[in-house]
């Protein structure tokens, strides 16, 4: 009988210890978990800024085009649904994926076409697409973009976090990506038009 009695307490204890154990273990495993879901930003991306020149343009964009010597051919221009502005003279002109050198070139090289003799072509934005913050932010939403922003700027443009957020780390899906990726939160990591930022709730 004593012997039964012990063994039970024996079984009690290390079945006791075992939970303790699995207890303490839980956090760390739910937070590997969590993070293998989702995969960290390539490291350039995650802290560097892209330029005027490199910034990819798409629809929702509205830039300033001015062919010098050729007011008529001149003017703003918003890219359309399909990715396209209209220039007088010269028609359609793709402009959704390239960069705004890329563009100028394209259009030079068209107005070349038979046009004008060495025409000089200038694009600059005047206005970017909005970018996205959802999740655990205090106003998500919409907001327009200001060339430069980073992460804080965007969040506190929304409001701020609330009190449930991961302020530690956020995921974002880059224009044109097709998935998210963890980034942390710092003013490192910069905010590019048309992103889709999404703070997680926090898990402890």
């Amino acid at each position: 009988m004593r012997i039964g009695k012990a063994v039970v307490q024996l079984t009690s204890r290390g079945l006791g210890s075992l939970i303790r154990q699995i207890c303490l273990l839980l956090p760390a495993l739910i937070l590997l978990a969590a993070c293998s879901v989702v995969p960290s930003a390539p490291p350039a991306a995650s802290t560097e800024g892209a330029s005027v020149a490199e910034y990819t343009l798409g629809t929702g964009d509205r830039i300033r085009l001015t062919v010098f010597n050729e007011p008529t051919l001149s003017g703003e221009f918003e890219i359309d649904a399909s990715g396209m502005i209209s220039i007088p003279l010269i028609g359609n002109v793709k402009a959704s994926g390239e960069t705004p050198r890329a563009l100028e070139q394209a259009i030079t090289a068209k107005l070349s076409s038979g046009y004008m003799r060495d025409p000089r072509v200038n694009v600059e934005v005047l206005k970017y697409r909005p970018f996205y913050i959802i999740g655990e932010v205090s106003k998500p939403g919409e907001y327009p973009y200001r060339n430069g922003m980073n992460l804080m700027s965007a969040v506190a443009v929304a409001g701020g976090f609330t009190y449930r957020a991961n302020d530690q780390t956020v995921y974002i899906r880059r224009a044109g990506q097709s998935q998210e990726y963890s980034y942390p939160a710092t003013t490192t990591t910069m905010v590019f038009p048309g992103d889709i930022v999404r703070v997680s709730e926090r898990l402890f």
